[in-house]
């Protein structure tokens, strides 16, 4: 990460609020050993001789209580919360976790029944879905994405983990790395987008910054990575549905980015609320064991998702809540959410020898590792009188800056962007003055600090402009009264900003759509404010891709700016009057229309592909080919030009690659126009000819460069094994580098043309 920009960042925690007035030295300080019992797993030494030390002295109920997490509240889950058996299982030491908990004095309060109260002390962990900002709500992960660049989602992870730490958070249920075809499916906005590679660049990033180098540090949390798996692909976009998945496609597609956060660290993994081929994952040992645990070795632990292990039930694969208890435990659940099978019915299951005492000794272990390496034992308490309670001036510069690399232009005919800061304009439409600019699991903990509207922006930015707003319709898009009103706007003025899309909650969990267009009304007003042949400019929020053939050809321009955060309207206003140049692209593919979905890039190959000429070819009869935009696309307010890629060798034996050896591409770029902005160079791959049919495109590299008017650098990029092969079908997992030629493409969107052939020989 550049230096300034990780400065600003790393300022951006360092503002605090004064949450209470308890002293700090009674919230750091480490409760009294009783006079018939010394608190264990205090005592000096490493890490895993202290865990051993511990579990000797553990009963098997103070064993099974700490694969317990009870919610606080039930802000993320169905039904309430479970408040008052929180409190009465830390007591007895019968709990090892608690979500939905936030708050230094809080947390403070129940991790003191845990540690003074209960008969071995054992601190609790307490997690918590800071998804995109604790306070400072940055942009969606999906716009995250967009911006191509993972300091962006660096900014996020390191202000997120500094104000959720200072509030006795130890653990964020992020990143959430669900690699999504579909756009319907309401968490796609929770993602990064449709392309594995890209996805795994970023949850190694977010990663490494919730977490940092020492997770004992009171500027950083435990990362999760999430859902395992191929929770993306649910049938429908319907979200907990099906999904029937190959385990070619398993691998390729859906685990690169868990394989990618776990290099980087993650400490924790949770599992999906789908089917995996007929086995609910929470129930999928193949993936949570033999590939988690033992294929990859991972020491962290496995929990499950809300819920999830007694809905093993509903799915027709638990005859009752004791077997879902045997099944996810033995698949590898550790840790369970919300429901309480484990807890229940783990000692009834070790007597029948349906689950074994060393299976779990090494959950136990698992958990007792991170309460550990978080220093809970040293130090439980967190520092109430130096909590962070809001966002500081440095954290909203943060997701500025953020939300501003993450917007994208989609489209800009005769240069109607950017705008004149003089004269009149017009902001119209039902999210102008809307504070609806968070997005999805933004958290009801940050609902008491306004977001910066679109239209206070454009008044702050354009001091000197006459400035009208006219709703037009409301949110919901059903009330149309001030559509005629929006258009006499439009005519009285210079340029029309119409901010339209759809409302935080109709994107997120259990929040599928099966029109894709903008809801209610709000067509009829673009159609409006075209109708008076004045020039205006579409800002789009939203959660995911939109279809837009209804209005599209009759907008000048569009600006993708998707759910932006707390800083939004701000962002938007910088990209508006070009005071930030827009670089973001699509990580996500948007289709004509629903009935194109499922389209992405990296699809196969069909044996009859596209052609014009021929009527039996692949193809829909009423809907022209391809999508409206392509993953990877986004405009700029300057030209760029990106030359061919050049390759280091144009042949290299397959022997020496599995080796390490790798080939080398260097990608010219140029500025070739006015303004200094910033261009994201794309490197595809293609293997034509292999066992198994690969994508036509496959992600293999980007660099997001920035550039004044008529210069030029060269990106470079390095093709290794990992790139250039792909997993088979073998259910063991057996990744294959084979001879003959790759295409390798460089440009600005997935469509690249430019192109070299590397043979493997």
């Amino acid at each position: 990460m550049n230096d300034v920009r990780r400065r600003t960042v790393l300022a951006a925690a360092g503002g605090t609020a004064v949450a209470g007035k308890a002293a700090a030295a009674r919230a750091q300080a480490p409760p009294a050993a009783s006079a018939d019992e010394a608190r264990p797993g205090r005592e000096p030494g490493p890490y895993e001789t202290r865990i051993r030390a511990l579990m000797a002295r553990m009963s098997v109920d103070e064993k099974l209580g700490q694969l317990q997490q009870f919610a606080w509240t039930g802000a993320t889950g169905p039904g309430g919360g479970q408040t008052a058996a929180a409190e009465k299982a830390a007591r007895r030491g019968r709990l090892g976790s608690v979500l939905n908990i936030y708050g230094a004095r809080t947390t403070n309060t129940l991790q003191r029944m845990a540690v003074e109260e209960s008969r071995l002390g054992i601190p609790l962990v307490f997690g918590l879905d800071v998804i995109h900002g604790m306070w400072t709500t940055f942009p969606i992960p999906l716009a995250q994405a967009a911006a191509f660049d993972p300091a962006v989602a660096e900014w996020d992870a390191e202000v997120s983990a500094r104000e959720a730490r200072s509030n006795g958070v130890h653990w964020a249920f992020s990143p959430m790395m669900d690699v999504s075809h579909e756009p319907r499916w309401g968490r796609i906005a929770e993602g990064d987008g449709e392309d594995p590679y890209l996805a795994a660049r970023l949850a190694a990033a977010k990663t490494r910054a919730y977490q940092g180098d020492d997770l004992r540090s009171r500027r950083h949390l435990a990362a999760c990575a999430k859902h395992m798996i191929a929770y993306g692909g649910v049938e429908g976009g319907r979200d907990y549905n099906t999904v029937d998945v190959s385990e070619a496609r398993l691998r390729n597609f859906y685990l690169p980015p868990f394989r990618a956060a776990l290099d980087a660290g993650v400490a924790t993994v949770m599992a999906s609320f789908n089917t995996v081929s007929g086995v609910p994952a929470h129930g999928y040992r193949h993936a949570l064991t033999e590939i988690l645990k033992e294929e990859w070795d991972f020491g962290g632990f496995v929990v499950s998702d809300y819920n999830g292990v007694q809905e093993m039930i509903v799915h027709g694969y638990a005859a009752d809540r004791a077997d879902a208890a045997r099944l996810a435990f033995n698949a590898g659940i550790d840790m369970e959410m919300a429901s309480t099978t484990i807890n229940e019915y783990g000692k009834r299951l070790l007597r029948g020898g349906e689950i074994t005492a060393e299976r779990l000794d090494d959950a136990v272990a698992r958990i007792l590792r991170l309460k550990f390496r978080l220093g809970l034992f040293e130090h439980p308490y967190v520092d109430e009188d130096t909590a962070i309670t809001g966002p500081t001036k440095a954290s909203r510069a943060a997701a500025r800056a953020a939300a501003g690399r993450t917007m994208v232009l989609l489209k800009n005919e005769k240069s109607t962007l950017p705008l004149d800061r003089s004269g009149a304009i017009a902001v119209v439409g039902p999210f102008a003055d809307s504070t609806d600019l968070r997005g999805s699991w933004a958290g009801p903990w940050a609902e008491r600090f306004r977001p910066v509207t679109v239209l206070d922006a454009v008044r702050d930015a354009a001091p000197k402009a006459r400035i009208s707003h006219v709703e037009g319709v409301d949110a919901s898009g059903r009330n149309t009264r001030g559509i005629a009103r929006a258009a006499s706007a439009a005519r009285a003025t210079d340029v029309t900003v119409v901010v339209v899309g759809e409302a935080a909650t109709l994107s997120g969990e259990a929040s599928v759509r099966s029109d894709l267009g903008l809801p209610g009304h709000q067509e009829r007003l673009i159609s409006a404010i075209a109708d008076t042949r004045a020039p205006f400019v579409v800002v789009l929020l939203s959660g995911r891709p939109l279809t837009m053939e209804g209005w599209l050809d009759r907008t000048p321009a569009v600006l993708q700016a998707w759910h932006p955060g707390i800083e939004g309207g701000n962002a938007i206003a910088d990209v508006l009057f070009g005071t930030v140049n827009p670089g973001g692209k699509l990580p996500v593919t948007f289709p004509r229309t629903v009935g194109q979905i499922p389209v992405y890039y990296n699809h196969e190959n069909t044996g009859r592909p596209y052609d014009r000429a021929n009527h039996y070819t692949s193809k829909y009869l009423d809907l022209a080919h391809g999508p409206r935009f392509p993953f990877g696309h986004g405009l700029s307010y300057t030209t760029f030009d990106i030359g061919e890629p050049r390759l280091s060798v144009s042949r290299i034996r397959a022997e020496a690659l599995r080796k390490g050896d790798t080939v080398e591409v260097a990608v010219a770029v140029r500025n070739t126009g006015r303004r200094t902005g910033d261009e994201v160079v794309q490197l595809y791959i293609r293997d034509p000819v292999a066992s198994i049919v690969q994508p036509v495109r496959r992600l293999s590299g980007f660099r997001r460069v920035s550039l004044g008017p008529g210069k030029a650098t060269t990106v470079r990029f390095r093709l290794s094994a990992e790139e250039l092969g792909f997993w088979t079908q073998d259910p063991q997992g057996r990744f294959l580098l084979q001879k003959g030629e790759i295409r390798v493409f460089a440009g600005n969107s997935s469509l690249a043309e430019r192109g070299r052939t590397l043979t493997i020989t």
